[in-house]
């Protein structure tokens, strides 16, 4: 993934809605949810939701499918993965695997940081 990508990625989903509406289509799974069921379940006006699954179609997080006449949008889980990854691959000095490890991800990333305790804090 290229840096272009991801800020449109991240672009598409700087709206409350859109995010909303890509997390429940994330929990729909595969099986995705046409429009009216989107709609329903936001309790949005299918005009506005239109608009909003619009940019994030755009921004390819979104597939979808023709059924008749209603659309089904689903995730595009791969690309959601790919910026996950993308975020990630320089983590800990280029070693994402410790990211992920809260123990190791802890020691490798305080090293770094400038973390001030109170006096409070180093008494324990």
């Amino acid at each position: 993934m290229d840096k272009n990508t991801a800020t449109s990625i991240f672009e598409s989903l700087s709206s409350g809605v859109r995010l909303d509406v890509y997390r429940l289509l994330v929990k729909a799974g595969p099986d995705g949810l046409v429009a009216g069921e989107i709609a329903t379940a936001l309790a949005l006006p299918p005009t506005n939701l239109s608009f909003h699954l619009k940019a994030i179609t755009y921004a390819q997080l979104l597939n979808v499918t023709q059924e008749g006449r209603f659309q089904r949008y689903r995730a595009n889980l791969a690309l959601m993965q790919d910026l996950i990854v993308y975020l990630t691959e320089e983590c800990c000095s280029g070693h994402p695997e410790q990211c992920f490890d809260q123990a190791s991800a802890s020691g490798c990333c305080e090293s770094k940081s400038s973390i001030s305790l109170t006096p409070m804090e180093t008494q324990s």
